[in-house]
C-alpha cells in the first residue's frame, strides 16, 4: 500500500436532433439502433429517451435551443481539454489547473461526457476508445483494475501511481454508458471492462465495514484515512447503475449507506443550509465534518472545492430516479442557495462554512453550475433555474480552468434533460 502524498484538490485558479444538427453544420450522426458495435449510438444526444421524474423543471425555451447551447459548451470544452499529447492512440483530458496535467478525475469526466454527447459528435466513439486505451495503460499499483490517479506531461504515472475514487467511479460509469450506446462487440468489450472496474472499486475503494467510499485504494485498514470519506464521491446514481450491471445487491447497501449519511449530515450539521463537508471523519463511530485539515486544507470540514460538486451529484440522482431521499437533500440545498443569493447567480461564492457563511469571495463555475441541477427539483424555482441557466450559457469555457468548465458542462447536460442512467 502506498499513500498518495500530493494534494488532489482542484485549486481555484485566479428534443430535437435537428436543432443540434443545425449547430454542428452536418457533424451530427444519423440516429440508428445500436445493434452492432459499429452502428450509431443507441441514445444520441438530444433524443431525450429517458424522461426525468415527474415534476422536474427544465430551463425555459425550446428544447432544441437548450440542446444547442449544451453542444456549444461541449465543443468549447472539447477544444480546450481533449488532447492527444502522448501518442499511442491515446486521448487524454488535460487539467491545467490541477496538480498534474492529467488526473483520473479528468479521464472519468471525459468518458462520461463523450458517451453522453454521442450523436452530437461524430468522433465520440473514437475519442472514447482513446480514453479507454489510456486508462488501461495506467493501472494503479495497488489494484490493476483501477486507474492511477495522476500523470505528468509525458503521461507517466507519478506520486505513487495509486488510485483516486472519484475517477474510478466515473470510468466505470462511462463504460456502462458506452455499452448502452455502441454495444460491446468492437475493439473493447465495454461491459466486461465496466464489470471488472466495478469489482475493483468494491474491493479496494469501499470500506467493507461502513460501506462508504474510501479516498482511494491506498487507504487500507491500517491507514489513518480509512475512516474518512469524501462527499464528492457519494455518486448514488452510479451505485444504481452498478447494481443493475452486476446484479450485486451490495450496491444497494452501498447506496443506502451514502444516502443515510447525506441525510444525517445535513440534519445534524447543516440544518439551515443542507451543505456537506468536503470530508467526513469518524465513519466507524459518529461521522462528522472534518475539524481542520485531514487531507487537503484547513477547510476540509467546509463546503469547499470537493463538496461544490455535491448539488450536481445529488440532484442528478433525484431527477433520474425520483428517490425521495435524494429529492429532499437536493431541495434543501436549492432552498438555501436561492435565499442566500436572493435569486442572483452572480452572488454564488467559492466556499461556505456549513452554517452558510462564506469563507471565500471568489466566483467559479465549479460552485455555481451544480446549483442549476438542484433547482430542477423545486417546482417553485423556475425563475431561479432560468437565471442559473442564463449564467451557465453566458459563461465561456476558460481553457485554463478545466475543473470549473468540466463541472459546468456536466451540470448543463443534466439541467437540459440530456442525462441518463444506463440500464
Amino acid at each position: 500500500m502506498t499513500m498518495q502524498q500530493t494534494v488532489r484538490r482542484r485549486l481555484p485558479v485566479a428534443g430535437a436532433l435537428a436543432g443540434v444538427a443545425a449547430l454542428l453544420t452536418g457533424a451530427l450522426t444519423t440516429p440508428q439502433p445500436a445493434a452492432a458495435a459499429d452502428a450509431g449510438p443507441a441514445v444520441p444526444f438530444g433524443s431525450h429517451q429517458f424522461p426525468y421524474a415527474a415534476g422536474t423543471l427544465k430551463p425555459s425555451g425550446a428544447q432544441s435551443a437548450l440542446d444547442q447551447q449544451v453542444v456549444a459548451t461541449y465543443r468549447a470544452w472539447k477544444a480546450a481539454f481533449v488532447k492527444q499529447n502522448c501518442g499511442n492512440g491515446w486521448y487524454q483530458v488535460l487539467s491545467p489547473d490541477a496538480d498534474h496535467p492529467y488526473v483520473a478525475e479528468g479521464q472519468g469526466y471525459g468518458m462520461v461526457v463523450t458517451a453522453l454527447m454521442a450523436g452530437a459528435d461524430t468522433d465520440a466513439k473514437k475519442i472514447f476508445d482513446g480514453l479507454v486505451k489510456y486508462t488501461l495503460a495506467h493501472p494503479s499499483v495497488n489494484n490493476s483494475g483501477l486507474l492511477a490517479a495522476e500523470q505528468d506531461s509525458s503521461c507517466r504515472s507519478v506520486d505513487g501511481s495509486d488510485s483516486a475514487t472519484d475517477g474510478d467511479l466515473d470510468v466505470a460509469y462511462g463504460l456502462l454508458l458506452a455499452d448502452r450506446q455502441w454495444g460491446s462487440g468492437g475493439t473493447y468489450d465495454y461491459r466486461a471492462l465496466a464489470v471488472k472496474h466495478i469489482a475493483a472499486i468494491k474491493k479496494s475503494e469501499v470500506n467493507p465495514t461502513t460501506h462508504l467510499m474510501l479516498l482511494g485504494d491506498w487507504s487500507d485498514s491500517g491507514e489513518s484515512h480509512h475512516w474518512i470519506t469524501r462527499s464528492s464521491d457519494w455518486m448514488t446514481d452510479h451505485f444504481r447503475a452498478f447494481r443493475t450491471a452486476t446484479g450485486d445487491r451490495a450496491w444497494d447497501t452501498i447506496r443506502g449507506a451514502h444516502q443515510k449519511l447525506i441525510t444525517s449530515q445535513q440534519s445534524k450539521y447543516a440544518g439551515s443550509t443542507g451543505l456537506l463537508a468536503d470530508f467526513v471523519v469518524g465513519t466507524d463511530k459518529t461521522p462528522k465534518p472534518a475539524s481542520g485539515k485531514v487531507l487537503e486544507s484547513s477547510h476540509d470540514g467546509d463546503f469547499g472545492w470537493n463538496a461544490c460538486r455535491d448539488p450536481w451529484r445529488i440532484g442528478a440522482d433525484a431527477v433520474t430516479s425520483g428517490d425521495a431521499a435524494s429529492l429532499a437533500s437536493a431541495r434543501k440545498l436549492n432552498s438555501w442557495i436561492r435565499a442566500k443569493t436572493g435569486g442572483d447567480p452572480d452572488k454564488i461564492g467559492t466556499g461556505y462554512r456549513l452554517n452558510g457563511s462564506a469563507f471565500e469571495n471568489g466566483h467559479d463555475m465549479a460552485f455555481t453550475a451544480p446549483f442549476a441541477v438542484t433547482a430542477l427539483t423545486d417546482p417553485g424555482s423556475q425563475s431561479w433555474l432560468d437565471a442559473l441557466w442564463g449564467k451557465l450559457v453566458g459563461t465561456k469555457v476558460d481553457p485554463k480552468l478545466y475543473y470549473g468548465a468540466s463541472v459546468q458542462l456536466q451540470s448543463m447536460i443534466v439541467a437540459s434533460g440530456n442525462y441518463w442512467v444506463p440500464q
